[in-house]
């Protein structure tokens, strides 16, 4: 088996040539080792130039040279050695670039069709480079990125591959129909694309590929009108467009559309700042902050639509699922969780709004689906009934025994 730290037939015939040239052995050492993954000793020039080794023509060390240096200082890639990777962040960026260009109105075609390309190429490196498996086809062709999405080892997310199934059928539309003024209306889909490209990019190949460090602040020419944001989707969309935009959201539950990898939605708090501070903040819903916000939002939602349970409709659906649980289990389990306070307790709207809410108007708490499920996971089952000991081994003798 070959090892990465030895050197290849083509390194040392390139030593070898390098060393009757006249090279010093420190240059054609970090020459070998320029952005080599298993770098090599010295031990190994000095080895080349006592072994009888044919050395490499000029246009092969030209071609070596070449390829040397084109790799790129910041990321490390090199068009030779990662042409698909190269390719797919290039695509991205400039699916993006176009995007956010106020010079053109051909934003979502472009962003669509280009931010498949780019995925698709990440997704070819990601199987042919990185698993060793081959991406083409009988007839020639090389793998789609439908087809990836749906096989048994594709690593991406259910939220990722929702999102990027959401980003086909736009492409598939842009190629029949024209799309008006619609590039705010998938805003959420496209920087959930955006997020998700880099965070798998760096989850397969390190932070130094990432392209935060290309395409992070997109700046503009006046301050954001929250009222002109609100308007943004009843404004001039064709009803092909509202039509597509049913469909992406046909069948998925909330749940599915809250995914963060599905589609990226934010809160924007205003407050007063210095000149040199921002007015709008980007809190992330997992954060700690995330979740005050979501439980203060949460107040202006109808609680009786959110929260339908009563403690007596819990216990009953949990039963319902064939577990073993009781008035006195639900207690025990939001005292153990903390989804509310005790009975005594002072502030009796700090409720963990995840699964439960208090009523001031009644005065008590009820609770959500979510809720529900999750005791249903964690109550016990029934123990199954043991056999009847006269069933074993009481069968009356066969005739011909007596």
């Amino acid at each position: 088996m070959f090892k990465a730290s030895a050197l290849t037939d083509e390194e040392k015939s390139i030593i070898k040539a390098l060393l009757m040239k006249g090279w010093r052995n420190q240059d054609v050492h970090a020459l070998i080792n320029y952005e080599r993954g298993a770098t090599i000793n010295f031990g190994r020039i000095s080895g080349v130039k006592k072994a009888s080794i044919v050395p490499a023509t000029d246009e092969i060390i030209n071609a070596y040279q070449r390829r040397k240096r084109s790799f790129d200082p910041i990321t490390g890639l090199n068009p030779y050695y990662n042409e698909r990777l190269v390719r797919a962040r290039e695509a991205m960026i400039l699916a993006v670039t176009i995007f956010n260009n106020g010079a053109y109105g051909f934003k979502t075609e472009v962003f669509a069709v280009l931010a498949n390309i780019a995925w698709t190429y990440l997704m070819h490196d990601y199987y042919e480079r990185l698993r060793g498996i081959p991406i083409l086809n009988a007839d020639g062709t090389t793998f789609a990125l439908s087809h990836m999405l749906f096989r048994t080892d594709c690593p991406l997310s259910k939220g990722v591959k929702q999102n990027l199934d959401a980003l086909k059928l736009i492409r598939d539309e842009v190629e029949h129909k024209v799309f008006g003024r619609s590039d705010g209306t998938w805003l959420t889909l496209f920087q959930a694309c955006c997020l998700n490209f880099d965070k798998t990019l760096v989850e397969f190949h390190g932070e130094r590929v990432s392209l935060r460090h290309n395409l992070s602040i997109a700046l503009q020419f006046g301050k954001m009108a929250l009222e002109q944001v609100a308007q943004l989707h009843q404004y001039d969309i064709p009803d092909n467009i509202k039509a597509l935009d049913a469909a992406l959201t046909a069948g998925k539950t909330e749940e599915e559309l809250n995914d963060i990898e599905y589609q990226f939605k934010v809160v924007y708090t205003l407050y007063s700042a210095s000149k040199g501070q921002a007015h709008i903040q980007f809190v992330h819903p997992d954060s700690e902050e995330g979740k005050t916000i979501h439980n203060v939002l949460q107040k202006f939602k109808i609680a009786d639509e959110l929260y339908p349970l009563k403690p007596g409709d819990v216990v009953a659906a949990v039963r319902k699922a064939g577990k073993l649980f009781s008035m006195a289990d639900h207690t025990k389990a939001w005292q153990k969780h903390k989804v509310r306070p005790p009975n005594n307790g002072a502030n009796k709207d700090k409720t963990d709004r995840t699964h439960c809410i208090y009523h001031p108007a009644h005065k008590d708490y009820t609770y959500n689906q979510k809720w529900v499920d999750k005791l249903i996971a964690e109550a016990k089952s029934p123990a199954p009934k043991p056999l009847h000991p006269f069933k074993l081994d009481m069968q009356p003798p066969a005739e011909n025994d007596l």
